[in-house]
């Protein structure tokens, strides 16, 4: 609901500062009085696009504040807290326009965009008016109407999670059949390579341990002759035979030396003893150095192999192992893919049917709605003098979405025989004034939180007309909030609460302004929007006659 409007430096207002009620608020005063600019300031702190020049010739800046109470559950609860802003009974709207049009907003005390304020807009006020085109003429709206009306929420709830399966099921199809194509493609390739790489078997650290092995079967070619020589010269036809020669010379003439060999002599026996072990050392070596020259030949071939293979396929050598196992798995889901997306077809296809049924029992229950809707708007036509209008809510086939597969629009007839079509494009504009209110008469169920407007939807009525005008409008009250800009008596009789917007000047400036009309000054205020400036003893006497109806 909205509770309070203040307004400073906007167009002719100076300062204003407006006290809203629950129920019907009626604003009246002569044209040009400055009623609409009402309207485009709480417009402007809605976040709605209007006048560019908003700001007082002489102002700075123009600034319009507007506070709504919040119920426990409102929408705009849900957008503030999406934004990340303070959620609290009560929100504040504030902005601000200064004399260059650029324009900044508050949102709780917190900064907050023009696309933020027009989330909670949504949420907060309806305008409707003979210009309605964000309200019920804008026909891509009339099919949430008509569900609204119908109560169809768990029937949409379900066509949406239909249509959501549908969506899921067509992607997994899409996906499968992709991966298919693109395996397709290269069918033989992965078979020859898997085949290929089964057979040569890769192990990870393989190629290190073979080029490690051929490195040492190559150098053992190149140093064994030298090695074997060396054994020779080392054994008893070499070095061990002459020391044990000269061993066995010198032990025979150490008895007569006089212990000068003991020394030689132990030194020999030593030398023996390394010379033995070394005799080992290169026998170990030999030995370690025998090689089948095809062992080589076999270790290099695998080796190349081995390469050729990971240069073939792009990657390293010890990847190949795990390189044939992805190439096994694709070759393992191309065999199962034809099975697994026929699975996937049945489930689209199931998919299919269950989003069908559901979308069909939303159209039959649109079209049972709609009969419904037709008939509530025409009794409200007749008593606003309007009975051969013809009301008809059609519905079409649509592209099925997750709203249903039905197209709806609000059609009219003024008179019988007549064509009928859009509302704007057929009725006049005081005929389409009642028929909005008609509509929204029929539409408007409990009560969402939302400030209605109705800016002079009774133009071009009067008489018994206006005054079941008024009736419907307070109706539209009893559980929430009306504010309804009017020249007519009959409607401003029917306000709880009652607002004057009049002009004055001030010091050679037009200003504009709203006073509240107290109970004992609305006869006299409905008396002259009845007789004009001289209000009569007979204008008071209706006026009272209307304000006690």
């Amino acid at each position: 609901m909205l509770r309070a409007l203040d307004i400073r430096d906007m167009l002719i207002i100076d300062r204003l500062d407006i006290s809203f009620q629950p129920g019907l608020n009626v604003l009246t005063g002569e044209t040009g009085a400055g009623k609409s600019i009402l309207l485009d300031a709480l417009g402007f702190v809605l976040g709605w696009r209007g006048r560019a020049e908003l700001v007082r010739q002489g102002a700075d800046q123009g600034e319009v504040t507007a506070v709504f109470d919040l119920a426990p559950g409102h929408p705009a609860r849900a957008v503030l807290d999406e934004a990340g802003l303070p959620v609290s009974d009560e929100l504040i709207l504030r902005r601000v326009n200064d004399a260059s049009g650029r324009k900044t907003a508050w949102v709780n005390d917190r900064r907050a965009s023009g696309e933020v304020l027009r989330a909670l807009s949504d949420t907060l006020v309806e305008l409707h008016g003979q210009q309605d085109d964000r309200g019920l003429l804008n026909p891509r709206g009339h099919r949430e109407l008509l569900d609204a009306f119908a109560g169809l929420g768990p029937q949409r709830a379900a066509t949406r999670a239909a249509w959501a399966a549908v969506r899921t099921a067509r992607k997994t199809v899409e996906a499968t059949r992709a991966a298919l194509e693109a395996v397709r493609e290269e069918e033989d390739f992965l078979r020859h390579a898997a085949a290929e790489l089964e057979k040569l078997d890769p192990q990870p650290g393989e190629d290190a341990a073979l080029d490690t092995r051929r490195r040492q079967m190559q150098a053992a070619e190149r140093i064994r002759d030298d090695i074997a020589r060396a054994y020779t010269l080392l054994g008893g036809d070499g070095a061990e035979g002459a020391m044990s020669d000269a061993m066995r010379w010198l032990d025979g003439a150490s008895a007569q030396a006089e212990s000068m060999l003991d020394a030689p002599l132990a030194a020999l026996n030593r030398a023996m003893i390394e010379l033995g072990e070394a005799q080992s050392g290169v026998e170990s070596c030999l030995e370690a150095l025998n090689f089948d020259p095809s062992e080589l030949e076999a270790a290099e071939e695998r080796l190349f192999a081995i390469r050729a293979l990971a240069r073939k396929h792009g990657v390293a050598p010890d990847d190949l192992a795990e390189f044939a196992g992805t190439l096994r798995a694709r070759l393992a889901a191309l065999d199962a893919g034809d099975a697994d997306l026929a699975a996937q077809e049945a489930a689209l296809e199931q998919a299919r049917a269950a989003y069908d049924t559901a979308a069909g029992e939303l159209s039959a229950a649109r079209r049972a709605a709609a009969g419904r809707l037709d008939v509530a708007v025409m009794e409200e036509l007749a008593p606003l003098k309007m009975e051969r209008a013809v009301f008809e809510t059609a519905l079409s086939a649509a592209e099925p979405g997750p709203e249903g597969q039905d197209a709806v629009a609000f059609t009219v007839a003024t008179n019988p025989g007549a064509p009928a079509g859009p509302l704007n494009k057929i009725a006049s504009g005081g005929e389409l004034s009642r028929f909005l209110l008609a509509l929204k008469v029929c539409l408007t169920g409990e009560q969402s939180g939302v400030t209605m407007i109705f800016d002079e939807i009774d133009r071009g009525v009067g008489g018994a007309t206006a005054d079941a005008v008024g009736r419907r409008l307070a109706r539209l009250a009893e559980n929430g909030q009306v504010l309804v800009v009017t020249h007519s008596p009959q409607v401003a009789a029917r306000g709880a609460f009652h607002w004057r917007v009049q002009k004055q000047v001030a010091q050679a400036s037009t200003l504009s302004t709203v006073v509240p009309v107290a109970a004992a000054d609305r006869v006299d205020e409905i008396a002259r929007m009845l007789a004009g400036d001289t209000i009569t003893s007979e204008a008071r006497a209706a006026a009272r006659a209307l304000l006690d109806g």
